[in-house]
């Protein structure tokens, strides 16, 4: 997702320990990671609502075609009824 390598954590650990310092890191850590924790769960939330909308319209769609299908059919003659009166 990043492209961060091993060195690149180690820099990053080093610079927080000496801003944070040794007492704080490790509650910060877990701050972060509960965090990291609630966007996914927000993520795939919204992930599973924008599904669900995409489902709704494609339904919405059918049902428009399926009437658009049906109309031209029911208001068309029969082709038995033209036949009867014909002689």
């Amino acid at each position: 997702m990043f492209n961060i390598g091993f060195p690149e954590l180690v820099v990053i650990f080093i610079v927080a320990l000496v801003v944070v310092g040794p007492e704080k890191l490790p509650e910060m850590g877990r701050a972060l990671a509960r965090l990291v924790v609630e966007f996914r769960r927000a993520t795939e939330e919204l992930k599973r609502e924008l599904a669900l909308d995409e489902i709704e319209e494609a339904r919405e769609e059918f049902t428009a075609l399926k009437k658009e299908m049906k109309e031209p059919s029911e208001n068309a003659p029969s082709s038995s009824g033209s036949s009867l009166s014909s002689p």
